[in-house]
This record gives C-alpha cells, sequence and structure tokens, in this order.
C-alpha cells in the first residue's frame, strides 16, 4: 500500500529509488514513544510479525510502475483546479456538504455464492455514485465501468431477525476468500451468531480496474483517491440503509486497516448504528506519505507541484478528522499494533483522541498480526457485547 502511496507523488521512480524506500523503513524508524503507549517487549516471535509487514511492502514495491515528469504535471494541475472548485463551494470550510445524502437502496440483485464451510449471497447494485458536475476526473472517473457496480457478500442466517454487522474491507481485499478470513468471518457468523455484510470497496474485487483489486487507489491520481473515499462512503451508507429497512434490529460496522479509515467516516453519517469498531486503522493518508517515503522524493514532488500541504487540503473532504461521528462515545472502539509497520500506532491515537477517547484496544504485535492475536478476538466479543450486538448470556 504504502509504495502505491509513493508512487503517487508523481516521481518518476527509477531502479535507484528502491534503495531509498527500503533504507528509510530500516533505519530503526520507532513509533509510539512520544505518545506514551504501552511497551511491546522485544522477542522472536514479535520480529516475525513485523517481517510480515515488510513483505507485503516489498511485493508492492515490486508493481511501482514508473510515472512519466508529464504525468505528474498533470497530476499537480489537476489537484489545483480541484482544490480551487473545493474553496469557491465551501467544501473545504464545511467538508461535510462535500458529501450528499445518498438515495435509498431499493433495486437489488441477488444470487446465491458458495465457499467452503460457508453458504453465502452475493448483492449487487447500482452505485449511483457520482463526482460534483464540474469536479476535476469526473469523466475519467464515471469512465471506471465495473466500479459503478456495487457489490456485498452477505451471510444471513434464516429465522428470527438478527443484528447485522458490516464488515469494511481493507487494500487489496474484496474477494469472498479474503475477507471471510481477514473478518473471521466464521466465527462472526457461527460462533457468534450474527449476520454479516461484507461491501466490496471501490476499485478491489470485482469492481477492480488492473489485475490486483485495490490498484488505481493509491496510483497518483489524488483526485481518483478523493473520489474512491467518497464513494466508499456512499456505497456503505446506502447498504447500512437498506440493512436497517429490511429489519434488522441492530447494525454495527467494523473496518480494518483501510476499511478502518472507511468506518470512521461511515460513523460521521450514518443514522443509527450501534457500533463502529475501527481496527489497525490507517486514518491519515498525508501521514503515511511524510512518514514512509523520503525527503528527497518529496522534494522532487514539490519540484512538479505535488505540494504535500495541498495533498493535505484536497484530501480533507473525505478524512475522519474532518468529522464528528454521530454514535455516543460509548459505542465507538478501536484496536491496533504496537508494531504496526504499515499503519503505525500513531494513525489509531490521533483517531482515539478525535474519537474522545473511547475504549481502544493495544496488542503486541503488527498490521498483518492482528489475523491471529488472542487480544484482537477478546476485544471484539467484548465490544460486541458493550453494544448489544450479542446478548450478554450468549455462549460461545
Amino acid at each position: 500500500m504504502i509504495q502505491r502511496i509513493a508512487r503517487g507523488v508523481g516521481i518518476a521512480l527509477r531502479s535507484g529509488a528502491a534503495p531509498l524506500l527500503v533504507g528509510a523503513r530500516l533505519a530503526g524508524r520507532r513509533t509510539g514513544g512520544a505518545i506514551g503507549l504501552p511497551h511491546a517487549p522485544w522477542s522472536l516471535a514479535l520480529a516475525s510479525k513485523m517481517a510480515l509487514d515488510e513483505i507485503f511492502f516489498a511485493t508492492e514495491l515490486a508493481s511501482v510502475a514508473v510515472v512519466p515528469l508529464r504525468e505528474g504535471r498533470r497530476i499537480a494541475e489537476e489537484m489545483s483546479a480541484g482544490l480551487e472548485l473545493f474553496e469557491s463551494r465551501g467544501w473545504l470550510a464545511d467538508p461535510r456538504r462535500y458529501h450528499p445524502k445518498p438515495p435509498e437502496l431499493t433495486r437489488v440483485r441477488i444470487r446465491a455464492g458458495r465457499f467452503p464451510g460457508l453458504a453465502y449471497r452475493h448483492l449487487r447494485f447500482r452505485s449511483e455514485y457520482e463526482p460534483h458536475p464540474d469536479e476535476p476526473g469526473r469523466a475519467r472517473w464515471l469512465g471506471y465501468e465495473p466500479n459503478r457496480t456495487a457489490h456485498a457478500w452477505l451471510l444471513q442466517h434464516r429465522g428470527r431477525p438478527r443484528p447485522w454487522l458490516v464488515c469494511i474491507p481493507g487494500y487489496r481485499m474484496g474477494a469472498p476468500i479474503v475477507d471471510f478470513t481477514g473478518f473471521h468471518a466464521r466465527w462472526l457468523h457461527r460462533r457468534l451468531g450474527m449476520n454479516v455484510a461484507i461491501p466490496v470497496m471501490p476499485l478491489h474485487g470485482p469492481r477492480r480496474l488492473g489485475w490486483r483489486g485495490g490498484d488505481g487507489y493509491f496510483a497518483g491520481d489524488f483526485v481518483d483517491t478523493v473520489h474512491a473515499q467518497a464513494q466508499a462512503l456512499w456505497d456503505v451508507r446506502r447498504l447500512v440503509g437498506w440493512l436497517q429497512d429490511e429489519g434488522a434490529p441492530a447494525v454495527g460496522i467494523y473496518g480494518v486497516s483501510l476499511g478502518g479509515y472507511t468506518a470512521a467516516l461511515v460513523a460521521s453519517f450514518a443514522d443509527d448504528l450501534d457500533c463502529a469498531i475501527a481496527g489497525i486503522p490507517a486514518t491519515d493518508f498525508v501521514r503515511l506519505v511524510r512518514s514512509h517515503v523520503p525527503k528527497v522524493l518529496l522534494r522532487g514532488a514539490e519540484m512538479v507541484g505535488l505540494s504535500i500541504d495541498r495533498l493535505e487540503r484536497l484530501l480533507s473532504v473525505v478524512s475522519p478528522f474532518s468529522f464528528r461521528p454521530r454514535l455516543a462515545r460509548r459505542r465507538r472502539y478501536l484496536y491496533a499494533g504496537l508494531r504496526d509497520r504499515l499503519a503505525p500506532p500513531e494513525h489509531a491515537h490521533e483517531l482515539w483522541k478525535h474519537w474522545e477517547e473511547p475504549r481502544i484496544g493495544w496488542y503486541p504485535g503488527s498490521h498483518v498480526s492482528f489475523l491471529w492475536e488472542p487480544a484482537v478476538k477478546t476485544f471484539l466479543l467484548e465490544a460486541f457485547r458493550e453494544s448489544k450486538l450479542l446478548p450478554d448470556d450468549h455462549e460461545l
């Protein structure tokens, strides 16, 4: 994920740039100490967890493409036009106005799907999201035809209505095998007895444009990044509303990584949510650029007009820090890894502060290791019980 952001600064990454990126990460960067987080004792197991984050980083690095200088200039010009429009429409002063309320979801298509050990339903509907008239990149975004159809995987129990948990995937997710594994869908659905809905994020899974889900999300067209995040919010709001209209007694949202970012946005717009959980959240795209991209590349970006400060202003209309959540503080939850190398713990800490310091869980692991951390399951179970998605007497 980070390399896509590095590519997005519009620099022509040649073979000599790769060692700079790797070296910046291996230079002994420490996280968490300045904000007083719990200490994670060093061990071989912890080092192995951190190595998994680095392996993911390396696989992304291998796919970084060269961005010609003229493309960097075109991106900078598009950013400038976007900022001028956002300023004139008042969206920078009041980002909530940038996001119109989506129409109710009334027409859906559902077919049966099959995953080993889980029978699910594949929900499809027309997203109907469109960038505002005159927005830079509007025609390009609407030309991404596969992305105009929204998808979700549904795991629903028969019989009496049950609470729904909407699980919002992270970057590179979007296929049943990845989503069901990443969210421990069997545990949520069968063991805990909840209904589960997993929406597919823009440009992922069956909505992808490249050969991998997520290609294009952080490809350098930062106006596209704004549209992708705005559409993610739009689509999830429609899905949540549809579940409520279908008779759901309760609806909670739970996102991981980039999905934690999206969950924080949804919590600021969707009505009547019973809980919002942000897991290992990557909440600040600009912080990722500043912390992971070497300064020499950032200086090169400035030379073609790609100012990080201007990027921050552009992304403010889709930043969770621009909004306050609608649900009560006691219904907000966060967890994160103390040695996360992809979305460092500062991300979760800043969201925790913005969310008025609700309950937060820290585990001694990395970004990828959340998949098997016992503390994560314990934290989730307690959050579900406190928010009444599970009854107090539920037997595991």
